[in-house]
């Protein structure tokens, strides 16, 4: 089946009808053909978007909210099947799939009631006859970039508050998971939104992605990826005077006390890096345990791994599905290598030998341990199911350990001293802390983002949200 892309209300075959196959990464079953599209696809949608803007924010809170939650009934209507294409063509497992789909419309479904929240605030003024208070306008049409592996939550979660206050969207997803955007933007098709509200373009980030920065028209990108992308296109954006949000990598600590439920912490950490095949930018990287429990941690943790099913994402019994692809799977077995000349390996570390897999990019979950700090699998970002262990002597020795990293998105402890979670809380380096839970997973109304080389700009989801995606209008009303 071929998909078209989604400009100006009407679904558009690309300019120069070049279409790119979209693969299941278990078996290499086509899901289907997808636009190739090329720059003039891309300003088409923009001006789509340009032309709309006007119309679309004069409309109340409520009316924009409407558009959201009749989308999210439509989901909601077809979570299984949108849930299983999202496994078919990402592959994680079928409960991660319907699960990211349950959240996508819990995303929608939040935004549209964010339609009856305040958006100003009233300040007193110096002079009695002037009512001071701020307001908030949209900031114009905005472009959406977003990555392969939350192919369906990451581009809601921009996407529902651009639009309920009043911005419009181009939306550039992945070249990888381009069906789950499709059903995103077909249950806002139905649900009956304006024509050049909301346009979906499918093809490469170096051609649809280039042209929502480099584009005049569009006022702000909102990007989720690598840290080489993102670094780029902030570039870029700025000196185009756009304003700019980028969510990007983590090397994410598990810190596991002497005093912790281990049988708990092997568990968090089991989840934490391996669900997704690690390719989260929340994931578990790096576990540090303290001394005392170490090698009963460490012994619990391999005996756990190993019992972990590695194969097909639609089966009930899996727990680690394929890679998204090949280069992505060749990127992790190459730092799994190094790893082997760096560090002990403790199981895992290579291809599975099933038949059935042969066809997908598949690996086994790994951990290491004597790992060096300066080690490649402790300072980069793997995005795969690889565990690096570490021993240390105490609290503030596990701390430092955590904090010396460039990112700084997400980090958990295990402990069942509450003072010292407390004090985690306030040393961690971090944007998000897990205290006894895993360092992946956040609900979709508090804001998300990290510190460091993990995010820049305003926070995603949440109240927050309104940060970017709009601007303060401060008024001063005088008595005539």
């Amino acid at each position: 089946m071929r998909y078209a892309n989604y400009i100006n209300g009407q679904w558009k075959q690309p300019t120069l009808g070049e279409y790119r196959e979209n693969r299941s990464p278990h078996n290499g079953e086509s899901l289907g053909e997808f636009p190739s599209s090329t720059v003039e696809d891309a300003r088409e949608a923009i001006i789509a978007s340009k032309s709309a803007f006007q119309s679309w924010k004069k409309l109340s809170f409520q009316q924009r909210a409407a558009y959201l939650q009749k989308a999210a009934d439509i989901l909601k209507a077809n979570l299984q099947e949108v849930g299983r294409d999202l496994t078919q063509e990402e592959g994680k497992t079928l409960a991660e799939g319907i699960g990211e789909t349950q959240r996508a419309i819990s995303i929608l479904e939040y935004f549209a009631g964010e339609a009856r929240q305040p958006v100003g605030e009233v300040f007193p003024s110096g002079n009695p006859k002037t009512f001071l208070y701020t307001t908030r306008t949209p900031i114009g049409p905005v472009g959406l970039i977003t990555p392969w592996n939350f192919p369906i939550a990451i581009p809601v979660w921009k996407m529902a508050p651009a639009l309920v206050y009043g911005n419009t969207v181009v939306i550039k997803p992945a070249d990888l998971t381009p069906k789950s955007v499709y059903h995103v933007v077909k249950a806002f098709d139905e649900a009956g939104i304006p024509p050049g509200v909301l346009n979906c373009v499918f093809g490469r980030g170096s051609v649809v992605g280039n042209e929502l920065v480099e584009h005049p028209f569009i006022k702000a990108i909102s990007f989720t990826g690598s840290n080489q992308v993102g670094n780029q296109i902030a570039q870029l954006a700025a000196s185009k005077g756009k304003k700019v949000q980028m969510e990007l990598g983590g090397k994410n600590p598990l810190i596991v006390l002497a005093d912790a439920d281990l049988e708990k912490a092997v568990e968090i950490a089991v989840s934490g890096a391996f669900r997704s095949t690690g390719q989260k930018c929340t994931a578990t990287s790096r576990v540090i345990v303290e001394e005392s429990v170490y090698e009963t941690f460490r012994d619990r943790l391999v005996e756990r791994t190993k019992t972990l099913k590695t194969g097909n994402p639609l089966q009930e019994d899996t727990f680690i599905g394929p890679a998204i692809s090949q280069s992505q799977l060749d990127g992790v077995l190459a730092m799994i290598e190094a790893g082997k000349d760096e560090a002990t390996l403790l199981c895992g570390g290579e291809v599975p030998a099933e038949e059935e897999l042969k066809n997908g990019f598949y690996v086994q979950p790994t951990i290491f341990e004597n790992v060096s700090p300066d080690a490649r699998i402790t300072r980069e970002e793997i995005f795969g199911p690889v565990i690096a262990l570490f021993k240390v002597k105490n609290y503030e020795e596990a701390v430092e350990m955590a904090n010396d990293t460039e990112y700084g998105l997400s980090a958990a402890i295990c402990t069942n001293n509450l003072s010292v979670a407390q004090k985690f809380v306030e040393d961690i380096e971090v944007g998000l802390v897990h205290v006894n839970n895993e360092t992946a997973g956040s609900e979709p109304h508090v804001p998300f983002g990290g510190c460091k080389n993990s995010s820049t700009g305003s926070r995603e989801q949440g109240k927050t949200a309104i940060d970017f995606y709009t601007q303060v209008k401060t008024v001063y009303l005088d008595q005539v």
